[in-house]
């Protein structure tokens, strides 16, 4: 008997390459037995209404950006069945953080072979006052970067469209001074950037060290960048970025299960490369292994 999958697929993801990949990743999965029902979102949110019908299918596939990855995770982890399939990902978007850290094939054939033979991986979600995400949450400098860059530059332009326009925004930089209560202590001071991540890349602009990660230990990784006070702090913070090497006086990197935020005033996030909400105070906190990946 064949057993089911559900394909959740995004046709307006990345160059809209989708409608051309879609046979060779049906041809795919149907070559390996698989009976594949396709479901196609119109809009933002469908992904996870889809992921919610899935506990009688035996594998789900998520093809189309970080934004579609993000809706399908909340889909599963809402499940309240213990019968949730493992998901897999066919990164088809511009930046896709997650198809990084994974190093995942852009090929779409060749990622649905290797859904195909890959082990299990048990991956942390993140929980943010109201909504989960899958890899991060962050404020500040850049973080917009993602959704405010108009959808023809991306289409143009693929990634260099989002450094571009990050560097547009330079001039537009401004601190949030916050209050960081975490598992380790608290520390307070006047930030450009914050991301709580379970990823290695944060927009395709910030690059975490990949022995510093773990996507299933129970932790977050929270990067927190201090507002220059020169011109020579900016180059330093600039060249920690770059080599991946954090010195505490301009950037501090934490390992938290559980974060609070306090600032000042209304600060707006970005979840997952999407907008993500206006907080003046807010918590994360870490759903140890709530999703199985197959990738």
């Amino acid at each position: 008997m064949s057993k089911k999958l559900m394909l959740i697929v995004n046709p307006n993801s990345g160059k809209g390459a989708v409608s051309t990949a879609l046979f060779d990743i049906i041809d795919t999965f149907s070559n390996a037995d698989y009976l594949v029902t396709t479901y196609m979102t119109r809009a933002a949110g469908d992904a996870g209404k889809f992921a919610a019908l899935s506990p009688e299918y035996d594998l789900i596939v998520c093809v189309g950006g970080d934004g579609t990855l993000s809706d399908t995770i909340s889909g599963l982890v809402s499940l309240e069945s213990d019968n949730k399939p493992p998901l897999g990902y066919i990164p088809m978007g511009t930046t896709n953080d997650l198809a990084n850290t994974f190093g995942l094939p852009r090929n779409p054939r060749e990622s649905a072979r290797r859904i195909l033979t890959s082990d299990l991986l048990q991956f942390d979600v993140g929980w943010f006052e109201d909504h989960h995400f899958s890899y991060v949450h962050a404020f500040g400098a850049f973080t917009d970067v993602s959704f405010s860059t108009p959808q023809d530059k991306k289409k143009m332009l693929g990634h260099l469209a989002y450094i571009l326009e990050g560097m547009s925004k330079l001039s537009t930089i401004t601190p949030e001074h916050c209050v960081v209560e975490h598992d380790g202590g608290r520390l307070e001071g006047d930030f450009i950037f914050g991301a709580v991540t379970n990823s290695t890349s944060v927009a395709g602009l910030v690059k975490l060290p990949g022995d510093e990660v773990s996507l299933s230990d129970g932790l977050f990784e929270v990067l927190l960048i201090k507002y220059p006070r020169n011109p020579a702090d900016l180059g330093n913070i600039i060249s920690n970025v770059l080599r991946r090497q954090y010195d505490p006086e301009y950037v501090s990197l934490l390992h938290t299960r559980r974060i609070r935020f306090t600032f000042d005033r209304p600060v707006a996030w970005t979840r997952d490369g999407e907008a993500g909400g206006i907080y003046q105070t807010a918590e994360a906190i870490n759903l140890h292994r709530a999703v199985t990946l197959k990738l």
